[in-house]
């Protein structure tokens, strides 16, 4: 669809939540399948957690969630000259998920954020994602101790989607093109939906993300987004051409 869409001379950038650098979220499109002429740019909350990261340069980080799996990878702060320490002598905290993202509970790590919240640190949330699915399983995201620090009175930066910081880096990596031309497709009501309502974008809602829908997709959109407070221009049960 997407490569079908550039050959009408229109221009795709791909936003992913991926708390890793562009240059290693498109090394995966290959496996999966997806050619390189299917979009013009790639931002990810890696990209644009970095530009966090510089704005700090030197201070004291504590890293949680440095595991060796994707969440965890090691590109985010590459060539940063990171100064990683215990949380009791960190600046600011830098969440990248938990431990074992698909086996931990996020509630467990409310005693190791404490300190955090009783120093004052700040924390940037490599990927705003609650939850994520990877094949048939819904996996927790750092976005989800990131809303339990905000829930114990902590401050989050967070450079991805649904926010800001992350729309203004895509656009500019694509001539600044005008808002209300502009559709953002994706399939999470509470980061694809509502960071195109917030930046007066036109949204898309494809229905293969968090929730298998049934034979009612219509009604049943309509409900899921009502629950996330959002509401979509258009959905589609699934992207096709």
């Amino acid at each position: 669809a997407r490569i079908n869409f550039r050959e009408m001379g229109k221009t795709v950038c791909l936003i992913t939540n991926s708390p890793v650098p562009k240059s290693e979220v498109i090394r995966y499109f290959q496996p999966l399948g997806v050619p390189m002429e299917a979009f013009d740019d790639c931002v990810s909350s890696g990209d644009a957690t970095r530009a966090e990261i510089a704005l700090r340069k030197l201070e004291p980080v504590f890293l949680m969630g440095a595991d060796r799996g994707f969440d965890g990878d090691r590109f985010l702060w590459a060539g940063l000259d990171m100064d990683f320490v215990d949380i009791g002598q960190a600046s600011y905290i830098l969440c990248m998920g938990m431990d074992d993202n698909a086996n931990d509970d996020p509630e467990d790590y409310r005693p190791r954020m404490q300190p955090g919240i009783e120093r004052g640190l700040p924390m940037i949330c490599a990927n705003p994602d609650i939850k994520v699915r990877v094949g048939n399983k819904l996996i927790w995201c750092a976005g989800a101790l990131a809303a339990i620090y905000e829930d114990m009175g902590g401050e989050v930066i967070y450079p991805g989607k649904p926010h800001e910081a992350i729309y203004n880096l895509a656009r500019l990596r694509v001539g600044e093109p005008e808002r209300a031309r502009t559709l953002c497709i994706g399939d999470s009501p509470a980061t694809d939906i509502l960071g195109a309502s917030t930046q007066g974008m036109k949204s898309m809602y494809v229905g293969t993300g968090l929730k298998e829908h049934g034979t009612d997709f219509q009604s049943e959109v309509r409900d899921l987004l009502s629950s996330y407070g959002v509401s979509a221009t258009y959905a589609l049960p699934r992207l096709t051409w």
